[in-house]
């Protein structure tokens, strides 16, 4: 029983729907009276993105029992997901007043301060978190993500780097690909062309459906004053996202730099 949560999270983070479900159902089953029960019903709806539903039972879990730590800080994520930041704090810091010595919730209470665009609370419980488990790659992520919303690009490609280096062997390369991503933007913005190409075409070579990706790619290019390339990627881009401003924008403005070197 003790090692259930760990397997529904990670059942969650994977996608498996079809486990979750038959979980779920033989959990509620066998054991109805048992907060596990309920959280496992809850990991199946936020798998399906039903995150209402999941919010229901998440609150049954704890109903049931409130010291269940998974149910607090799945019920966070939850309202997370829908941008109900106020409910999804009250639902982190009553994790974190339940357990202190946990870091999930202070990691959940950062990333909504970094999304309300309150710099100085989110680092206060991104670093509190790191404090509590500096080997969580997640906190390292956020918090290099924090230092390049601040414009410290230097700071925030050493917290990527770490990251990744905390990440060297996945379970999944789709979880890294967003660090790889931030940390090539890292590296363009302390002008490493060279390098950040580098990293945008392994985060291609992972995820090669996202646009932004390839106008990041492009864009590095075009800095270079690479423009066939940099016209080719404009162009990759918008095959996946044909309504992208700035890559509109981009394009055109490489495609007139383009004309004036005939």
């Amino acid at each position: 029983v003790q090692c259930l949560p760990l397997h529904l999270a990670s059942a969650l983070q994977l996608g498996k729907k079809n486990e979750l479900f038959i979980r779920g159902h033989k959990l509620v089953e066998e054991y109805p009276q048992q907060a596990i029960s309920w959280y496992a019903v809850g990991c199946y709806y936020m798998c399906t993105r039903q995150y209402e539903q999941a919010r229901r039972y998440f609150a049954k879990a704890t109903n049931i029992n409130s010291s269940f730590a998974p149910a607090w800080i799945a019920f966070g994520h939850a309202f997370a997901a829908q941008d109900e930041r106020d409910q999804a704090m009250a639902a982190y810091r009553t994790a974190a007043r339940l357990f202190p010595g946990l870091h999930l919730p202070l990691l959940g209470m950062g990333m909504e301060y970094s999304q309300m665009n309150n710099m100085q609370l989110a680092e206060r419980m991104l670093l509190a978190a790191y404090d509590l488990c500096p080997s969580d790659p997640v906190v390292c992520h956020e918090l290099g993500v924090l230092a390049y919303k601040n414009n410290q690009y230097a700071a925030a490609a050493l917290w990527l780097r770490t990251a990744l280096d905390l990440n060297r062997n996945p379970g999944s390369m789709l979880a890294v690909e967003p660090t790889i991503v931030n940390f090539a933007h890292c590296l363009r913005k302390q002008h490493s062309y060279g390098e950040a190409l580098q990293w945008y075409n392994k985060a291609l070579s992972i995820n090669p459906g996202q646009a932004d990706t390839y106008s990041a790619l492009a864009f590095a290019h075009h800095l270079m004053g690479n423009l066939n390339a940099a016209i080719e990627n404009y162009h990759a881009s918008l095959a996946l996202k044909p309504d992208d401003t700035f890559t509109v924008e981009m394009l055109t403005k490489a495609m007139q730099e383009f004309a004036q070197l005939d």
